[in-house]
Order: C-alpha cells, then sequence, then structure tokens
C-alpha cells in the first residue's frame, strides 16, 4: 500500500492563485528592499498558501478480485467425430478440476450449442467467449481456454479484436494424421426450367495424409430425388461439369457421393447435395368449348386470370351440318384447324379442356385415338359434361371412353341440389380445403343439373343429387383425367344464392390434372425449418403406417405420424446434424437438407492448431494437440502466474492473476490542518518575529 498526496482546497482554486501570486509579490518585494528575515517570512507566508490549499497524505486498502477464466468447449457437428467428444469431455473435466485449485479464480464453462449462431454458417468460438466475458473488465480477465479441433471460422483478424490482453490458449482434439475425403459443389444453378438441362461442377478434394497416399481418381455416384442416375471418375483436385434434367416443378434434391478412402476420418462429407427450384414454363392449355352456354366464359377467364397458363381457345359454333347460302368468302369464323392441333401438334399441350362438348363430325375419329395415347403417354383431359355427355354425340362413344373414369346413362338429372364433399373428397389435396365445405348442408348456392354416370373406376371426390357421383379424378398410365357432370359450376361464378368456390376448385383441378406436387393425392414430403424437420404423409387411404428417418450419418429412427386433417398426416422431429434427411414410406421417398446445402462446418474436418496459432502466440499463449495417435488426451497443467508472459512451456500453460482489485477502506493524513498545521504556522511566525527583533 503507497502513501499518495493529495490536496483537497478550502477556497476556489483561483482565489489561492490570487493569495499565492500576492505572497510571491510580498517575498519580492522583501527581496528588493533587503529586508531582515526574508528567508522566514517567505516560509510562513508559503506555509500559510500551502495550508489553504489542504495538503493530506493517502493510501487505498486493497483487496484482489477473483480473476474470470472463461473455458470454451466447441460442441459442433466437426467435433462429434472419431473420439473427439470424449476427449472434449476429459479435457473440459481435467481443466475444471485444475482450476478449482486454483486461488481466486473464476471458471466460466460455456458449451456451444450445436445448432449455433442461426445466421453463422460453421464453427462459432469467439462469439461465445465475448458473451461469456460481456460483464467482466478486461483486468479481470486471466485468459481463455478453447477445448475444439482448431476448425473455427469466427477467429479474430487481429489480437485487439480479442477484447482483452491476457493469454489464449487452444487446447485441439483429434489425432495426428488424419484424412479425409469429400465433394466439393462450385457452381450450381438454384432455380431451373423444369425439362431444362442444369450443369453442376463439382470438385475431388482430399486433405490431412489421404492428400498424398490415396488413389488419384474417385468415382462419383448422382443421384436425383434418392434414385441413381448416373456416376463418373474425378482426379484428386479437378473440377467436372455434370449437366442433368429437371424433371419435376418444386424442390430437386441432387446428390453427389464420393467413394470411400480408407480409414478417412468422416463419409459425412462424401456426400454433397444441391437442391434446384423447378419451374414450369408457361403450361399450354387447349379450351374447345361445344355451342354457346351461360357459362362458358367460366373457363376462359380462369385461365386467362393464370399467368402462368397460354391458353389457346375454341368455339364450335358452325358444325359441319349446317348449311345455309353464306358464301365461303363472306364468312367471318376461323376454320377449327383439327389436324394441328389433335395430330401435328398434340404432345405440345398439358391440358385439354372440353367444355359441354359434343361429337358431331368435327373431329375425325383417329384423332379421339390421339388423345386416348396422349393420355397415356403424360397428358391430361378434363370433361366439364352438359346434357351431350348423355345424348348420342357423347365422347364416351369414342377412344376417349376408354380413358373415362366413369359412363353417361344417358339419363339427366334436373332438380336442385348442394354440391358436396364426398368421403374421398374430403381426403382429397383438391376438394379438402374448399372454402365452406364441412358439414352437412355447405354454405354455398345449389345446382339444378347432373349428368348421371355408372360403371365407376374411381371413388368421387364430389357428389350432386341424391349422393350420385358429380366429380372424378382418374389416373390413366402416366396422364390423368377429371369428369365433371354438370355444366353449373357457373352459377357459382355468377354469385347465385351468394355463390361459391369455383375459383379454388376449377384452379386445384387443372393443376392437379397439369401435375402440380402439392396436389398429389399420395405423397411424403419432408421439410425442414432450422433444426426442426416437419413429416408429411398426404393419402386417400384411412390409416398410414410409421414412417423411417435416416440421418445424414445412417442413424434410422421411425417416426409415428398423427392425423392433422383428413387425409394429411404430420409429425415435427428435431434434427440433431446438419445435413441430407431421407423420410422413406413403400415406395414413398422424400428428402430435405438440414442446414446449409454445402456446409462449411464439414468443409474441412481434419483437426490441426494452425488456424489458431498466430492469435494464440501473439496473446502470449500456445495452440497444441492434446493427444497422441493413440487417441489419448492429457490436459496440461494449468499456472496461475502475475506479470505479463510467457504464458506457455513445455507440458503447461499459465493463466494471469491478481491484475484486478477492489478498494475496501482509505487512510488519509492532513499535513497543515488541526494541531500539526497549527504549530507548524505559529512556529514559522515565532521565527520571523524573533528573527526581525535581532
Amino acid at each position: 500500500m503507497d502513501w499518495t498526496l493529495i490536496f483537497s482546497p478550502m477556497l476556489p482554486v483561483p482565489v489561492l492563485i490570487g493569495f499565492g501570486v500576492i505572497a510571491f509579490l510580498l517575498f519580492a518585494g522583501l527581496l528588493i528592499t533587503r529586508t531582515r528575515g526574508v528567508a522566514v517570512r517567505a516560509l510562513a507566508l508559503a506555509l500559510l498558501v500551502l495550508a489553504l490549499f489542504n495538503p493530506s497524505l493517502e493510501r487505498e486498502k486493497r483487496e484482489p478480485l477473483t480473476s474470470v477464466l472463461p473455458v470454451i468447449v466447441d460442441r459442433s457437428e466437426s467435433q462429434r467425430l472419431d473420439i473427439r467428444a470424449g476427449q472434449s469431455d476429459a479435457l473440459r473435466d481435467a481443466v475444471s478440476a485444475a482450476v478449482a485449485g486454483l486461488k481466486d479464480v473464476e471458471l466460466r464453462l460455456v458449451e456451444t450449442r450445436r445448432e449455433g449462431d442461426a445466421g453463422f454458417d460453421g464453427t462459432a468460438l469467439f462469439g461465445p467467449l465475448a458473451e461469456a466475458l460481456a460483464d467482466v473488465p478486461p483486468n479481470r480477465v486471466a485468459g481463455a481456454i478453447l477445448i475444439t479441433d482448431g476448425q473455427v471460422d469466427d477467429v479474430p483478424p487481429t489480437l485487439d479484436r480479442l477484447g482483452f490482453d491476457a493469454p489464449l490458449h487452444a487446447l485441439v482434439t483429434g489425432r495426428p494424421g488424419e484424412a479425409d475425403r469429400r465433394v466439393v459443389i462450385e457452381k450450381a444453378p438454384r432455380f431451373g426450367l423444369v425439362g431444362s438441362q442444369q450443369t453442376i461442377r463439382l470438385r475431388f478434394a482430399e486433405e490431412g495424409a489421404g492428400g498424398t497416399d490415396a488413389a488419384a481418381t474417385a468415382r462419383v455416384t448422382v443421384r436425383q430425388d434418392g434414385n441413381e442416375v448416373g456416376s463418373a471418375a474425378l482426379h484428386r483436385g479437378e473440377s467436372a461439369d455434370v449437366s442433368l434434367t429437371i424433371p419435376h416443378a418444386g424442390k430437386n434434391i441432387l446428390e453427389f457421393e464420393i467413394e470411400t478412402l480408407d480409414g478417412e476420418l468422416t463419409t459425412l462429407n462424401n456426400r454433397a447435395v444441391v437442391a434446384i427450384e423447378g419451374i414450369r414454363e408457361n403450361l399450354r392449355v387447349l379450351l374447345v368449348s361445344g355451342e354457346p352456354h351461360a357459362g362458358e366464359r367460366t373457363w376462359r377467364n380462369l385461365l386467362k386470370s393464370d399467368a402462368s397458363v397460354d391458353l389457346v381457345h375454341f368455339t364450335i359454333l358452325r358444325p359441319p351440318e349446317k348449311q345455309d347460302s353464306t358464301p365461303i368468302s363472306e364468312l367471318s369464323l376461323i376454320a377449327f384447324p383439327t389436324r394441328e392441333l389433335f395430330s401435328e401438334k398434340i404432345d405440345e399441350f398439358d391440358l385439354i379442356i372440353f367444355d359441354r362438348y359434343q361429337r358431331r363430325g368435327v373431329l375425325p375419329t383417329p384423332y379421339f385415338d390421339n388423345m386416348a395415347r396422349f393420355v397415356r403417354d403424360g397428358g391430361a383431359i378434363l370433361m366439364a359434361a352438359g346434357p351431350e355427355f348423355a345424348g348420342p354425340g357423347t365422347l364416351d362413344r369414342t377412344a376417349l371412353g376408354l380413358v373415362m373414369p366413369a359412363s353417361p346413362t344417358g339419363r339427366i338429372i334436373e332438380e336442385p341440389y348442394k354440391p358436396a364433399i364426398s368421403e374421398n373428397g374430403a381426403r382429397h389435396p383438391v376438394t379438402r380445403e374448399l372454402a365452406s365445405a364441412s358439414g352437412t348442408d355447405p354454405e354455398w348456392s345449389r345446382w339444378f343439373r347432373l349428368i348421371e354416370a355408372e360403371d365407376a373406376r374411381e371413388k368421387p371426390v364430389m357428389t350432386g343429387a341424391d349422393g350420385k357421383p358429380l366429380l372424378f379424378l382418374h389416373r390413366v398410365g402416366e396422364g390423368r383425367v377429371a369428369l365433371l357432370l354438370s355444366d353449373h359450376v357457373w352459377l357459382w361464378a355468377r354469385g347465385f344464392e351468394g355463390g361459391g368456390p369455383h375459383g379454388p376448385l376449377l384452379r386445384r383441378l387443372a393443376h392437379w390434372l397439369m401435375k402440380e406436387p402439392d396436389l398429389e393425392e399420395e405423397a411424403l414430403r419432408l421439410t425442414a425449418k432450422g433444426r426442426h424437420l416437419t413429416v408429411e404423409r398426404q393419402t386417400l387411404a384411412e390409416e398410414t403406417r410409421p414412417v423411417t428417418l435416416t440421418g445424414p450419418l445412417g442413424d434410422e429412427r421411425t417416426i409415428t405420424l398423427a392425423e392433422g386433417a383428413p387425409g394429411l398426416w404430420r409429425a415435427e422431429v428435431a434434427a440433431a446434424d446438419i445435413g441430407l434427411y431421407t423420410a422413406r414410406d413403400g415406395a414413398l421417398t422424400a428428402l430435405a437438407s438440414v442446414g446449409p446445402t454445402d456446409p462449411q462446418e464439414f468443409a474441412n474436418v481434419v483437426s490441426t492448431p494452425e488456424r489458431l496459432r498466430a492469435l494464440t502466440e501473439a496473446s502470449g499463449g500456445s495452440a497444441r494437440r492434446v493427444a497422441g495417435a493413440d487417441g489419448v488426451a492429457v490436459a496440461p497443467r494449468i499456472l496461475a502466474m502475475k506479470g505479463n508472459g510467457p504464458y506457455a512451456g513445455r507440458g503447461w500453460i499459465g493463466i494471469r492473476t491478481g491484475a484486478a482489485s477492489t478498494v475496501t477502506g482509505i487512510d488519509r493524513l492532513p499535513l497543515l490542518a488541526g494541531l500539526i498545521g497549527l504549530a507548524l504556522l505559529l512556529g514559522a511566525l515565532s521565527l520571523a518575529w524573533y528573527r526581525e527583533g535581532r
């Protein structure tokens, strides 16, 4: 404890300075006049001015504060490889025990969460370190110890960014001589048109001992949505382009898996994933209307309002049997291009809609054969039926009848009824969520016509009068057919009796026919949001079996789904690891990637002290491996040191202690106050009087 001289002026400092100036002038005058006893008088004046400044000696009583030592344990995915997790636990326990034996050292143990920072791809340790010291003054920091494999992605570029002036140590887990092989995605598109070729650039990389000892080439297997579609041989360090076709709209998961290296650290990064969002070009729809009727424009208005649809619409106003004396040159009607539409260019359409069309010789019989083939090969037809479907000109008597889900009986029911969602329709994604569909009396308007059908090859999704079928959805080969057995949907569009959900119904119907993935009646979906997975099973069955979920490390678990809505079963599960997850239910497979598709966490998993060496040595600390080839981790001794480093040596590391203290009391001794000050002033005055009297 050292004494310090302090001043506590009794008067404002400017006043005291004025007194000092006056005293100096008096002293100068005495010198000029050579008055006797100048020195004694000057001493008396000086003591008087000094007494007004109230000098005193002060000393502080201090007690040292505890020094804070944060220990950051890396729990990222790469720390779970090989024996690193066990090494980390052993080091954590050894360091905790060693610090517990040190006096005035407070241990702050931080284990980084596996999910890490939601906005950071990789291993972040210095962010948690800063959080652990947020309430600690820099002079109380004893240092910091990192227990990690050395693959840290948020290393500060300079020492002053560390936030404290104390030694930083890194205890690196893992084994010397590790090797790892991986496939790197160098370039990949995020979007692609359905049916287009997309190019992905790959590179084969190896780190560690494998980079020199392994074979120079390796084979990469390519999978698309879980199915193998090809392979390619790559040389080490070589980049290669792989071209693949985007088969469907929505998310397309592409996997690239490189063959395993003997003795490599992990096979997790041997597989890279690319997710490409498939985008359809404008869908081409052919709408063929028969004789004009009140609801003719309903389909046209709906399809024209969809920007993703290119519509070609023909209305048959002049059938061949219509004969009159009008000269051909005066007719303004466009001839129906039957050959171009139904022979040469039929495969260019995605959907053909017949709206109250009847066979009246406009289309020759072979063209219906083309349309039946068009459906079986993957096309779609929608039949919006009216009275003509029950008459002699019905299309059911053509080749289209072979792909229809039901046949007309010839009876037309004309009575009021409310369309209803059938039991099967309540589970179908096209009709399940129609507004006001719940209950026995839906809140929409009535229809007044229904074409009776028989020989149904599917269960209807909507029913009409007396529970008879109203809407069928049918699969034929690779294609689809929808049959709507009424022409009164326009009553909903016109708002009759409040109208009904004609827009959602017809739009979903058209998109189901054009194979929209979200409207598949039998589908398995797996979606990832953060570290949570949602397993969703769409089915028309009344029950569904458990789903098998396979994680990135090959671990499997069985997920039991719960029915969230009719035909829709769900389950929420936590994802422990980043990477590709696969859900399987029989022939159905779904994939989802948790975290980035090419995570930085697994870009390089070979343990190394080199990424931390420069920073640790600049702080006076060290970065060192703690295990040999046997994998046994041995923690260095921890020494408490005062003053400046070095803070590391063979088999030991040091931390700085005793740099901070707190004041517990203050001793103060006034120099010119009280009896001591009075005695000095009286003595000086007496001495001046005595000197003057001689």
